[in-house]
């Protein structure tokens, strides 16, 4: 069995910071893409960030130059860092990560159970 794990999430005022980190676990044979979701309340779940086993990152218009997608391919880890937060990024995120769990089996996508942000004064 694969499990994907968010930690990481509160409630912060504007402007402030926050680190989001996702974990992969289990029987697992290779990482691919790895990312990170949100969903608002009424809306539909939108990419953030996501980033490939090499290093190369993707990010939604929305938080380029305040959100940071890394991952450590050693540990099975994807963080995310959110700086000068805004109330439209409160949502519920998601790490997302395609995995394969075995050689000759094709890589599937695993969520996480989702971790909320909450950015209010």
């Amino acid at each position: 069995q694969v499990q994907v794990a968010e930690s990481g999430g509160g409630l912060v005022q504007p402007g402030g910071s926050l680190r989001l980190s996702c974990e992969a676990s289990g029987r697992i044979f290779s990482i691919y893409a790895m990312g990170w979701y949100r969903q608002a309340p009424g809306k539909q779940r939108e990419l953030v960030a996501s980033i490939t086993s090499g290093g190369s990152t993707n990010y939604a218009d929305s938080v380029k130059d305040r959100f940071t997608i890394s991952r450590d391919n050693a540990k099975n880890t994807v963080d995310l860092q959110m700086n000068s937060l805004k109330p439209e990024d409160t949502a519920v995120y998601y790490c997302n990560a395609e995995i394969q769990y075995t050689l000759g089996y094709p890589a599937q996508f695993y969520w996480g159970q989702g971790t909320q942000v909450t950015v209010s004064s």
